[in-house]
């Protein structure tokens, strides 16, 4: 298997998480992978483990998506590597480091809003504004945004306003940023999952859960492959026509 080109993942570390499953589809398909996470460590490991289990190039570094300088110094360490040969160039983003917010309004503080914003809509566009430019220089590339069902039916899932609010910004921020570059070669889309069988919905239990699942008309969560079928299409060179769309995810718990 020839690979010519590496995807890179924010928030890929978690066991039972959207991005690890993320990262692992990629390169089940031949993608090289760059792991993206607040533990390097941890990173670098992830990486290791599905690059051998693939026979894929692999790297993982650490990253703060919510520091300028901490994503900057991600991609730099990710262009070395590309420049010393250890992998192809960046094909794919897959911007899924996210946290979720389940406090009531009048419960939350400016800090958490300031936290939720930077981590899901403030981070997004500092890993975007970091590895756009090489993506626009070899005229191809694949920008796949993760919000959320709740972004479309203003909560009503498990992260309610500030983290609604960041999903809604992030679906802006995909929407406009696919205009501007629609004729570099490169494409911008947005997923919207609904409830997902991972472990972000801290603080639920087996009843809300329960509840949940009900709710939704197939009957069920999501798995985590699921999603990440849709973002590796997404990602590859037949969805090449699809820019600036939002691709719901969620069992028919919101139809427009």
């Amino acid at each position: 298997m020839t690979t010519e080109r590496t995807a890179v993942i924010t928030g890929a570390t978690s066991d039972r998480g959207i991005g690890m499953t993320v990262a692992q589809r990629y390169a089940r398909e031949g993608w090289a992978v760059v792991i993206l996470d607040l533990d390097g460590e941890k990173s670098a490991k992830v990486a290791a483990d599905i690059g051998n289990q693939f026979a894929v190039p692999a790297f993982g570094h650490t990253i703060d998506v919510t520091s300028e300088d901490s994503v900057t110094a991600a991609y730099d360490a990710v262009a070395a590597e590309v420049a010393a040969g250890s992998l192809p160039p960046v094909g794919a983003l897959a911007n899924i480091a996210g946290i979720t917010s389940p406090v009531p309004f009048l419960e939350t503080t400016l800090e958490l809003w300031n936290t939720v914003m930077a981590v899901n809509a403030t981070g997004t566009y500092l890993v975007t504004k970091a590895f756009l430019p090489d993506m626009i220089e070899h005229g191809w590339g694949r920008i796949v945004n993760m919000s959320s069902v709740s972004a479309q039916r203003g909560g009503g899932v498990f992260g309610k306003v500030p983290y609604s609010s960041a999903k809604a910004a992030i679906l802006g921020f995909t929407k406009a940023l696919a205009r501007e570059i629609a004729d570099t070669g490169v494409t911008v889309n947005a997923v919207t999952p609904g409830a997902v069988d991972t472990n972000i919905r801290v603080g639920s239990t087996p009843e809300k859960e329960a509840k949940l699942a009900a709710d939704i008309p197939i009957g069920r969560v999501a798995s985590t492959e699921e999603i990440a079928a849709v973002i590796t299409f997404l990602s590859s060179q037949d969805a090449g026509y699809l820019t600036g769309t939002t691709v719901d995810i969620n069992g028919g718990s919101h139809i427009h």
